[in-house]
Parts: C-alpha cells; sequence; structure tokens
C-alpha cells in the first residue's frame, strides 16, 4: 500500500472533524499532498467517518485520477487538486459545511476581523468567494481566485460552505476549525451589536506576532 504515513496521518484527520461539529453524516473531506511525489491522499466517497481507515483512503493524481484504492474519491477530488495544482504551497486541504461558517457563506459575506486570534491566524477577514456548483473544477477556481490575493487560509463559498488551505493537511484541518470557532463568536456577538473591528495596522501586528514568534521555534 502506497503512502502509509500520509494516508494514516489523512485518516486520523477526519475524526477531527466530527469531534469539533464541522460535519454532518458523510459531509466533508480532508486531503493531503505527498511532498515528494505529488499525490494526493484523499477521503472516499460517501463513507461514513467512523468506517474511515488507512486502507480505504484514496490515491489520486493532481489531475483526479485515481492511483491507488477501492473507493470512488469524493465527489470533491477535482476541485481539491486544481487548488493543488495552481497553489504549490498548499499540501493539506478541508472541506466543512459547518454551521456557523455556512451561515455566513449562505449570506455571500465575509467573516469581519472581530477577534486578536482572528488576526492571528487569519490576517485579516475570512473572505467569501461566489457562487459554484459541485462536481467539477469550477469550486477550486473560486477558491484559488478568493485567497489569491490575501493572507487567510481559508474561505467561505456562497451558499455551500468552507474550504482550508494548510502546508500539511494537519494545519488545514487547524484552519477550518478556527474558521468555524470564529463564525460563532461573530454570530453570537451580532446577536448583541455591533462588533468592533480591528483596525488593520493591529492586525497586521497581531499577524506578524502569531506566524513569526508565537510558539516553540528551533
Amino acid at each position: 500500500m502506497m503512502l502509509q504515513k500520509l494516508r494514516q496521518e489523512v485518516c486520523e484527520l477526519h475524526a477531527e472533524l466530527p469531534k469539533n461539529n464541522l460535519v454532518a453524516w458523510t459531509s466533508g473531506n480532508v486531503s493531503g499532498r505527498d511532498p515528494e511525489t505529488g499525490l494526493i491522499v484523499i477521503k472516499p466517497s460517501g463513507v461514513k467517518f467512523p468506517d474511515l481507515t488507512p486502507e480505504n483512503m484514496v490515491v489520486v493524481d493532481e489531475m483526479g485520477r485515481v492511483v491507488e484504492g477501492d473507493y470512488k474519491p469524493s465527489s470533491d477530488t477535482a476541485s481539491h487538486c486544481y487548488i493543488y495544482r495552481h497553489s504549490p504551497h498548499v499540501k493539506g486541504i478541508v472541506h466543512t459545511h459547518s454551521r456557523y461558517a455556512t451561515a455566513f457563506a449562505v449570506l455571500g459575506r465575509e467573516i469581519p476581523c472581530v477577534t486578536t486570534a482572528m488576526g492571528d491566524e487569519f490576517g485579516g477577514p475570512i473572505p467569501c468567494g461566489r457562487f459554484a456548483l459541485i462536481g467539477g473544477e469550477e469550486i477550486g477556481q473560486v477558491v484559488v481566485e478568493t485567497l489569491e490575493n490575501g493572507r487567510s487560509p481559508s474561505c467561505l463559498l456562497q451558499n455551500h460552505g468552507v474550504f482550508a488551505t494548510g502546508k500539511n493537511a494537519e494545519e488545514a484541518v487547524k484552519a477550518a476549525i478556527m474558521t468555524e470557532d470564529n463564525a460563532a463568536i461573530v454570530w453570537t456577538a451580532l446577536q448583541i451589536g455591533t462588533p468592533i473591528l480591528i483596525t488593520p495596522d493591529d492586525i497586521n501586528r497581531l499577524y506578524a506576532r502569531y506566524q513569526n514568534v508565537y510558539g516553540q521555534r528551533g
């Protein structure tokens, strides 16, 4: 079985989606790209999360052609592959229909940067891209065009949900979790009043500190 370590990682990361209330039933998926071969490991289509194993993950090439696996890959495979082909720095992608973030998506609204955590992680608001139908590359095209000029690793798709990216699959899952957490905070604040925006200068300071100073560094 090829890419055993990446298969294991992607399989285990799928468990984080229901654990963090990001998905319902079989919706949502995680993929990871192997930096050496460029091959992609992705969730099989329509398989329930408790039934996922490293063995039933599907390996595809960057055009979405199955290289190894007994199952049909996710219906979002073409979009994942489009993002990987046009964003060489991306090595992990997550798609969810998480509740609070998708509430902003169905309004076609970005999530404004009103928490320091958003400044840290996203470097500004979480943008919302245009509508696109499922099944082909168009969703991937929207994700690339929505993220290409900003710092956010994730975006909303109008009437759909969340796509999050990362330098590996774990970082993409983290971005998806943080997207939903901040969406819930902003939604709650909107029930009380008008959230106070953080200034661009302060966002820049927050982002620079978190990206370059925070955590353990060699």
